[in-house]
């Protein structure tokens, strides 16, 4: 299944729903049944909360950048967030994840190591904040998967080929879709999440300093959180884009082509290029020369 609008088909076509379609159509591929694929989901989120604890300990260590997420905590704890405290908590999230992925450390690609903070701390501040029952985290994850894919099918997922863009906003588009069907939205506002969500973020370039995923990787993945919640409310009050989602999937195919190469993860434009930036990264050459290059 390459695009949204095949999907919406295909539901129609065989009266199922957008879980239900997705899953019979991955558990076919897999040969496997639907149990099994939620499972899967089930242990996938296992593993992106070990790694949200992992992110928070002392003994991580980025190269460049501080832990910030107990910042973020102690700042939740004693203040009133004014970003909302389900937003600031799902940044929070992000932060430790990321920088267990910096630090080494085992994460969940989401859709990619680069932008892996960003749809579990969605998922995790939403499910602290709804409490839900049953399996509807696993199916959030199963649904955020499907975007994921249609992205990796008519675009692509890496920095490399098309920015930050194709990295974290993927996953900012995974949560926002994920949100709208764990709060009962329909497969239509699932998709109407997707396209705002990608909209906003066309055009973010991919500028690792030191060609390292920590600046400014893992706060893009602590800010950009909140992208998906504010498009999975839109979507939610019957807004909707006037791009249909597979057309702007296709526009960040275009986009992310367009960029030219120091602003697809070569560490060579944007704020990898400040004089800051280029300093951090003498300063790693020297004392690790394998940053050469």
């Amino acid at each position: 299944m390459r695009s949204f609008g095949e999907m919406l088909a295909y539901m129609e076509e065989n009266g199922v729903n957008l879980l239900e379609a997705i899953l019979e159509n991955e558990a076919a591929e897999l040969e496997c049944s639907t149990e099994h694929v939620l499972q899967g989901m089930a242990d996938r989120l296992k593993t992106m909360r070990r790694s949200m604890d992992d992110g928070a300990r002392k003994e991580m260590h980025p190269k460049i950048v501080e832990l910030d997420a107990p910042k973020m905590r102690r700042y939740r704890m004693e203040r009133d967030p004014l970003s909302g405290s389900i937003s600031a908590r799902a940044s929070e999230i992000a932060l430790s994840i990321s920088t267990c992925n910096s630090s080494m450390g085992r994460v969940v690609a989401a859709p990619t190591a680069g932008s892996c903070g960003m749809l579990p701390g969605v998922l995790f501040s939403w499910e602290e904040h709804r409490n839900p029952e049953g399996d509807l985290l696993s199916e959030g994850l199963t649904v955020a998967a499907f975007i994921g894919q249609i992205i990796a099918e008519r675009a692509t997922l890496a920095g490399a080929d098309g920015g930050c863009q194709a990295e974290c906003g993927a996953a900012g588009a995974m949560a926002a879709g994920a949100l709208v069907w764990m709060e009962g939205g329909s497969a239509d506002q699932v998709f109407q999440a997707v396209a705002l969500t990608l909209k906003s973020i066309l055009g973010l370039v991919c500028d690792p300093v030191a060609g390292l995923v920590e600046v400014p990787c893992i706060k893009r993945n602590g800010m950009l959180v909140s992208l998906a919640f504010i498009a999975a409310d839109m979507a939610l009050a019957g807004i909707r884009s006037v791009i249909p989602a597979d057309e702007v999937v296709d526009s960040l195919y275009e986009v992310g082509r367009s960029l030219p190469p120091s602003l697809r993860e070569t560490g060579r434009g944007g704020v990898a290029a400040t004089s800051t930036g280029k300093a951090i990264t003498a300063k790693l050459r020297e004392s690790a020369p394998s940053l050469e290059g």
